[in-house]
């Protein structure tokens, strides 16, 4: 039948309809953090936030309202950052980029976490009558501010006895959510947020049935990082058995404040940068953070440019190095402002044997407190790559890769990688097996986590991971079933050597400067004991309904707020300090042996570990508080940084918030930023001797009347000389100057390869030692 001219009208226009709406779709919108110059808002707006809603209104598209547009303003900055966040679509971003006033558009970028008994290996003692603790009073006038996945305030660790009122100079507060009313809050919790309009702009409205609302931590990780910066006296304190005893932070008095900011799926550089901006706002000392994401330049990193303005503020920040060792140019928040920290061991392990059928024990680590496997017993064991259809699959003992027919009444040695550890005992057990044995591969080497497991369970090093392996290859050629059992040796304690480098910590060189040494230090990572909220069990896994008050985790994570405890201790002592000098006096007493007398060990490798892996090395609290001298940096000396690197006005005007018409003047190389450590990089283009040299400014923290003299051990291959070689102070704060040169010839080098040399030079007045590391890189082009 025909169809009538005007329902062929109506169908041309239903279909160039859908046609338009085709080739038109919805425009896909991205969180975008835009730097502003604040002196720049037209006086026709009473306020910042006024004259960023009105650029939004400006820039959107005709099917947004002027409210639609308004409302995708996700955070206002007033402290770190001049600016805002706003959800936008890439032609907006453009118009944004050209209006007046805007600086910068920056892309956010997603973080991650980086994931007992330490105050004792450090030497921080309740029973000492001098020594760190007693002279900065515990820290108790100091506010540290963790950044981080919120806190569980009913903790022990975070209890307010005989603590006074919060400093008069703090101006936060308890912001009350989701089942954390404010009355949570008390003289030690003194403050708690949480920010997540960036997180929820990208992922949509969070899951509340496994997530709070709140500055309420749903996943333990910022509980347990507050607690070791800060955590009170607790007795007794364990983990399901394991490492009984005090559990303590290292600035056991100081005050905390929370900042949430990481949720299920990330941490986001828009909710990040928010929290920044309220802990300066708020009056924090010290700031952690135990996130990191990849490695850009520092201004298009939103942690480096809180950071930067923090510092700026005199509030020290650490961060952690992250967990991607122990491969090289792995190291993470690497802006000079910030202290890195890397992880260490402490002379405590989790001892955890495989005993064989053959008779062979097999060394590893674990914490389990259920029912155990019979010592006089031995239990089928199989490997699991060689049992299920998918053989990679099964290897990693990934979800449903196990057949429950081959698995049940037996333990399943699983290779480690892609699911947590954890998840893999839990895949395990769900098919049966009594048992898992995890083996690091190739990657991993020999460094080990002790990690709390739903089932008997150990994780064992690559070369054992070989071993067993192929004993279970020969027990089937002989047809004699491979067999094993587990056995947990509980805690053991004085383990040497230690410390030991962790195999996860993440080494340098710096990839943004390599002439900035990083990670700055290392500290306690490893098996760490601290606070653990109710809601999660020990293991992290969601089926874990156990419940217990302290968790063992291990990750730069764990290491960061023992170094951000210990500089709140340091400014408690020496309030006059910036946190350039706080940082100086950690890396300047840091120490690289180990309890043997010897360099600290690589644990990935068994071989002794390098200041790519160390930084300035391990650090010693009790001689930080009293250093000598210090290598102080202002301000003014990162701007003239971040001339030497060749950043454009408007880039240092993004990071600083400063206003650079001209770079005052260009310094030699960046390396003669007045930072602790000397690093040298020579690209041998053709050249066979190559030479440079470093300017460094000491400042007397010791005694009057002290003359300090140097000690050089230069690098393999390399000359170094010190002018002058004796520096004589005549009063407390006095600043004296000295000069390192150093010459090197070329090395036969593949294109593209390098070669790292290490020494030091060391100030001494015969009490004091001030050692600095100097690295030289030679490298061959490419």
């Amino acid at each position: 039948m025909a169809i009538p001219p005007l329902s062929t009208f109506s169908l041309l226009i239903s279909l160039l309809s859908i046609s338009s709406s085709a080739l038109n779709p919805p425009e896909y919108r991205k969180t975008f953090i835009v730097r502003v110059q604040r002196d720049a808002k037209p006086s026709v707006y009473p306020t910042h936030n006024n004259w960023y809603e009105s650029t939004l209104r400006s820039i959107s598209t005709a099917s947004d309202s002027a409210d639609a547009a308004s409302g995708r303003m996700l955070h206002s900055y007033d402290n770190v950052f001049h600016g805002f966040a706003a959800e936008l679509s890439a032609i907006e971003v453009e118009k944004v980029r050209s209006s007046p006033g805007v600086i910068a558009v920056l892309p956010e970028q997603v973080r991650h976490l980086h994931t007992t008994r330490s105050p004792e290996f450090l030497g921080l003692k309740t029973g000492n009558n001098a020594g760190l603790l007693k002279e900065s009073d515990f820290g108790s006038d100091l506010v540290i501010g963790v950044i981080d996945t919120g806190i569980w305030p009913e903790r022990e660790s975070f209890n307010d006895r005989d603590l006074g009122p919060p400093p008069a100079k703090w101006r936060g507060k308890c912001v009350a959510g989701e089942k954390f009313p404010a009355n949570l809050c008390n003289r030690k919790l003194i403050g708690a947020r949480y920010f997540c309009s960036g997180y929820e702009a990208s992922n949509g409205k969070m899951n509340e049935t496994t997530e709070f609302r709140s500055p309420r931590d749903s996943d333990g990780h910022g509980t347990h990082t507050a607690s070791i910066a800060a955590g009170r006296y607790v007795f007794p304190a364990s983990t399901l058995g394991y490492a009984r005893g005090v559990a303590a932070g290292m600035a056991p008095k100081a005050r905390l404040a929370a900042y949430k900011v990481c949720w299920n799926a990330g941490c986001y550089d828009s909710d990040i940068l928010a929290a920044f901006d309220a802990a300066v706002a708020d009056g924090v000392d010290v700031i952690s953070l135990s996130v990191g994401g990849v490695v850009v330049p520092y201004y298009l990193d939103a942690i480096a440019i809180g950071a930067f303005s923090a510092s700026d503020a005199g509030i020290f920040v650490s961060a952690s190095a992250g967990n991607g060792g122990p491969g090289g140019l792995t190291v993470t928040n690497v802006a000079p402002w910030v202290t890195t920290v890397g992880a260490g061991t402490i002379d405590r392990d989790f001892p955890a044997v495989v005993k064989l059928g053959n008779g062979r024990e097999v060394s590893g680590v674990s914490i389990y407190g259920g029912p155990a496997l019979a010592h006089d017993k031995l239990y089928p064991l199989i490997y699991a790559g060689s049992e299920g259809s998918d053989g990679y699959s099964s290897s990693l003992c990934l979800d449903g890769s196990l057949d429950p027919n081959v698995v049940k009444g037996k333990i399943v040695l699983c290779d480690r990688g892609i699911n947590s550890r954890a998840v893999k005992g839990e895949v395990v057990k769900k098919a049966g097996g009594v048992g898992m044995i995890l083996a690091n591969g190739v990657f991993d080497g020999e460094g080990l986590v002790a990690d709390c497991h739903v089932l008997p369970a150990t994780a064992v090093g690559a070369v054992a991971g070989d071993e067993i392996r192929k004993y279970i290859q020969s027990a089937e050629k002989s047809k004699s079933p491979a067999k094993a059992t587990i056995i947990s040796r509980g805690t053991r304690l004085n383990v040497a050597p230690a410390p030991v480098v962790a195999a996860f910590s993440a080494r340098g060189p710096n990839p943004e400067t390599p002439e900035i040494l990083k990670p700055d230090l290392i500290a306690p990572g490893l098996n760490i004991l601290a606070a653990w909220p109710d809601n999660v069990g020990p293991s992290g896994i969601a089926s874990d309904k156990r419940s217990t008050e302290f968790n063992i985790l291990s990750g730069t994570s764990m290491a960061c707020p023992h170094v951000s405890g210990l500089a709140a201790l340091l400014k408690a002592a020496h309030p006059e300090w910036s946190p350039a000098a706080i940082r100086s006096a950690l890396m300047t007493t840091a120490y690289s042996h180990d309890s043997r007398g010897e360099t600290m060990l690589d644990e990935s490798t068994g071989n002794t570990s390098t200041v790519m892996d160390y930084g300035a090395g391990h650090v010693h609290p009790q001689k930080a508080m009293d250093p000598g001298l210090v290598y102080d940096i202002s301000s003014y000396d990162y701007v003239d940084f971040l001339c030497s690197s060749n950043y454009t006005a408007k880039n240092i005007q993004v990071v600083t918030r400063k206003a650079v018409a001209v770079c005052r003047r260009r310094r030699a190389h960046i390396g003669n930023l007045n930072y602790p450590t000397l690093a040298a990089v020579f690209q041998q283009y053709g050249k066979h001797r190559l030479s440079t040299h470093f300017i460094r400014t000491v400042t007397n923290v010791g005694d009057p009347d002290s003359v300090y003299t140097v000690k050089i051990r230069a690098p393999a291959g390399v000359v170094v000389t010190v002018a002058p070689e004796r520096l004589a102070f005549r009063r407390v704060g006095q600043k004296l100057n000295f000069v390192v040169r150093v010459r090197t010839e070329a090395v036969m080098l593949s294109p593209g390869s390098s070669v790292v040399r290490s020494g030091s030079i060391l100030w001494s007045d015969g009490k004091r030692d001030v050692r600095s590391a100097v690295v030289v890189t030679l490298q061959q082009p490419l």
